[in-house]
């Protein structure tokens, strides 16, 4: 737990760092300098490359993870074959794309003739954004994250604003904004290969007969089972997006994207302590050390839940506090409800704890399968049926449904295949204590006139009530003893 708290800390404060800029970008920047159907086109553009990475990847992600403590030893023929495979499937998919070009040109003609114009960028962004997620996992394999967080979730959001300024300043045209993107993405991919050749882990070595058949073929089998698991993670978060482009227009798509983004703060420390917990799961089950794999299980769900849950209760309490900022709010305050209902689907992922991990490192990963099929079908099937019915918020209670029905699913079978749980005393707890402060914060909490003295009241009171509540339900112990011996070590040190 030590190496997952240490670069857990260090990837959550860039991910925060992250989230500030790209508050800025999307609840100010976006909608003072850009039209809500150039900000829809912006970001459809964006998330249609970003949503083909992981079939561009061919699933190699979870693959380098688990297979790597096996060749440490070729480690650099393992890591030339990866993205020997990486170009392979980024290949397959440009072919498709291209050969079914009218087809998703179609689509959007109706609702969005102007998206149209930029479909051949996206190719761009899904092979500078494939190939990085692959640098990334060996970077992970190293439990050396930090630094590539800092490139994706800090620096990639700055260059947005440095290119969404130079459009307003009229330094860009529209057309060369919207490249600048997949530019954004190939500095981030250029500067991960800088950080990989100091570490020293960024080596070409061709000599692949070291590894032998039957593990190649058990590695990109293994890739191409997870790869379904990731497709479907990515499903969740860019097809209704895409979807209420198409059904509804790029104006629309520009209003759920920005209640979509507030909401996606909440499970931020979810990702962080996800992406330091895959190497360590992957080890525990090399040892066969399943009882460990189960505490971790439930402890990561608390702390995890405590953290995200105060950020959601923060959150929802100044809600109309958060789009009083935002320029032209009468156009997008109609993605209030948007925050609430995806913010809940966080949630049920925060507590359903490391359940897709667990599955994906176990001997049971063919289930991904199974389950991200169900999975897709149905986010597909709901948005189909909800977003004529309820338009933004038919879209975002698609993937509510479909992001709790997805964690069912896979908590049962990891109940009945390793009886394993998330789910202990202290995470009931922290649940029944979310929901009293809610209720608190929702309805008894007055509103004030002064919009930043409000958010004070707000915020104050919130955190203030939870903090208390954990403390007073002995919630965690052993953290809280942690944590407050290093404050007495850190005020005697400066006594």
């Amino acid at each position: 737990m030590q190496i997952i708290a240490r670069q857990s800390v260090l990837t959550t404060i860039s991910s925060y760092i992250g989230v500030v800029i790209g508050y800025v970008n999307l609840l100010w920047l976006f909608p003072y300098m850009l039209s809500p159907q150039q900000i829809g086109t912006f970001k459809t553009i964006q998330d249609m490359g970003l949503l083909l990475v992981p079939f561009a990847q061919l699933g190699l992600g979870h693959g380098i993870t688990r297979f790597y403590p096996q060749v440490k030893k070729h480690q650099n023929a393992f890591f030339t074959l990866s993205l020997a495979f990486t170009l392979l499937g980024f290949s397959v998919i440009a072919f498709l794309f291209v050969t079914f070009r009218q087809q998703i040109i179609a689509a959007y003609a109706t609702n969005a003739p102007e998206l149209i114009d930029y479909l051949s960028i996206v190719l761009f962004i899904t092979l500078f954004a494939t190939i990085n997620s692959v640098f990334d996992a060996f970077t992970r394999s190293f439990v050396k994250i930090a630094v590539p967080t800092f490139l994706r979730e800090v620096l990639l959001r700055l260059l947005i604003t440095c290119l969404v300024s130079a459009y307003f300043l009229e330094w860009l045209s529209f057309i060369w904004m919207i490249w600048g993107l997949a530019g954004a993405y190939l500095l981030t991919l250029l500067l991960t290969t800088g950080y990989m050749l100091k570490l020293g882990i960024f080596k070409i070595d061709m000599a692949w007969r070291v590894l032998p058949k039957k593990f190649q073929t058990e590695f990109l089998r293994y890739s191409l089972i997870t790869l379904l698991g990731t497709a479907g993670a990515m499903l969740i978060m860019k097809i209704d997006s895409l979807m209420v482009s198409s059904m509804i227009g790029l104006d629309a798509n520009a209003v759920y994207t920005i209640g979509f983004s507030i909401a996606v703060v909440i499970e931020m420390p979810r990702r962080a302590i996800s992406q330091v917990a895959m190497p360590i799961i992957s080890e525990k089950f090399a040892s066969n050390l399943l009882h460990e794999i189960n505490d971790l299980y439930k402890k990561i769900a608390v702390h995890q839940s405590l953290v995200c849950i105060l950020i959601f209760l923060l959150i929802w309490t100044n809600i109309d506090n958060l789009y009083h900022f935002v320029p032209n709010r009468e156009v997008y305050e109609a993605g209030k409800w948007v925050v609430l209902l995806i913010g809940i689907g966080k949630l049920s992922d925060v507590l359903f704890s490391v359940n897709g991990e667990i599955i994906v490192f176990s001997r049971f990963y063919i289930f991904n399968i199974t389950a991200t099929l169900l999975m897709s079908i149905a986010v597909i099937l709901l948005n189909l049926w909800l977003i004529p019915v309820l338009g933004l918020e038919g879209a975002a209670l698609a993937s509510l449904l479909a992001m709790i029905i997805y964690n069912l699913l896979k908590y049962f079978y990891i109940k009945i295949r390793l009886n394993f749980s998330p789910f202990s005393w202290d995470l009931f707890k922290t649940l029944t204590l979310g929901v009293a402060v809610f209720t608190f914060s929702h309805y008894i909490l007055p509103n004030i006139r002064n919009v930043f003295l409000d958010i004070g009241v707000r915020s104050l009171a919130t955190a203030g009530l939870f903090t208390a509540g954990i403390y007073l339900l002995k919630i965690a112990p052993s953290t809280q003893e942690m944590a407050i011996k290093k404050i007495k070590t850190l005020f005697q040190r400066t006594s």
